[in-house]
């Protein structure tokens, strides 16, 4: 069996560079007790840096290690969605570069999302474009964008393009709106519990606004088993029945739900049960945040512990359908 890992991170010296340079006021670089160093995102320290995050010869020691044979590498927050129009340009071009140049190096073991400058539809089509040509397997977008929510009609445009293209598009979650009041920093609970809500907030906007009709073939990839989504979605179908507002929809939310794909990057066998539930093992494919906090021996038995027939769907099976690996 092939198991393949779809929701993975990488960064690059290239990219820690241009962050260096041109990162104030949006991106700055804190220093912990130790020395180690860490990225700070409007405000909200979020994650730390470590060998792992550039070198991808320890990469693929860790995936032997681990029993994983693909992993797709993407650019995870704050992604390109920082500095003017040039930076976020740069960015997403330096990444992409990196990231052609590990899956040209390391081609049985490594994939990649597209980075974009999504703020801007007219460069982030000839990025697209590009990085197609260099060997993009998808897309990966946060789940707000500077503020801008995804269904947000300026990125139509991008978003059409992806599907005329039939890439799947991995949504990721980022510093949520209005962090700073709400404390995400001083107990470290943008990971654990502000990016979940993120994920949860955007794809919920995107179903009531009407854009799975609107888009009717994406292929959405909802990162951490959805956020609180798939433990919420009947509450979302009494709201929308209930709800004294001009509806968009006529099917209720969690048939989107259904609809949609999810990584496995959930830590509880009833959470991973209730994902199974909603969306069948056919649209689940395993992930591990790899290199950030993660446990993967226990995500990698949690899956292991379903029937045959769903392990062998999650663990590769999906993946390989879904990105044509």
């Amino acid at each position: 069996m092939t198991v393949i890992d779809i929701h993975t991170h990488s960064l690059s010296d290239n990219w820690l560079k241009l962050v260096r340079e041109k990162g104030k006021p949006d991106l700055d670089i804190g220093t912990l007790p130790n020395g180690g160093e860490f990225l700070i995102e409007y405000g909200t320290p979020s994650m730390g840096f470590h060998s792992a995050m550039f070198d991808y010869e320890e990469r693929l020691r860790d995936m032997d290690a681990q029993g994983i044979d693909i992993s797709v590498v993407s650019l995870t927050s704050p992604n390109a969605f920082w500095g003017t129009a040039e930076i976020s340009n740069e960015s997403a071009q330096i990444i992409n570069d990196d990231m052609a140049a590990a899956q040209t190096a390391y081609p049985d073991r490594i994939r990649f999302f597209a980075t974009l400058p999504w703020e801007y539809p007219e460069l982030a089509a000839i990025e697209l474009g590009r990085a197609v040509k260099l060997g993009a397997v998808g897309v990966m977008t946060l789940a707000n964008i500077r503020e801008k929510f995804l269904n947000d009609p300026l990125f139509d445009p991008i978003w059409a393009d992806i599907e005329k293209r039939d890439l799947p598009v991995l949504i990721h979650p980022t510093v949520p709106l209005g962090a700073e009041k709400m404390d995400l920093g001083t107990y470290r609970l943008l990971g654990p519990v502000g990016f979940m809500f993120d994920t949860s907030l955007a794809l919920s906007r995107m179903i009531l606004d009407g854009f799975f009709d609107r888009f009717p073939k994406l292929k959405v990839i909802a990162s951490h088993a959805g956020g609180y989504l798939p433990y919420v979605s009947k509450r979302m179908d009494l709201f929308f029945e209930q709800g004294g507002f001009d509806k968009k929809i006529t099917d209720l939310p969690s048939t989107y739900l259904e609809r949609i794909y999810y990584d496995s990057i959930i830590y509880q066998a009833d959470g991973l049960q209730s994902l199974i539930n909603l969306a069948g093992p056919d649209r689940i494919m395993f992930g591990t945040d790899y290199p950030h906090a993660a446990d993967i021996p226990v995500l990698k038995q949690l899956v292991e512990d379903l029937p045959a027939d769903q392990t062998a769907k999650i663990l590769g099976q999906a993946a390989q359908n879904i990105f044509n690996i």
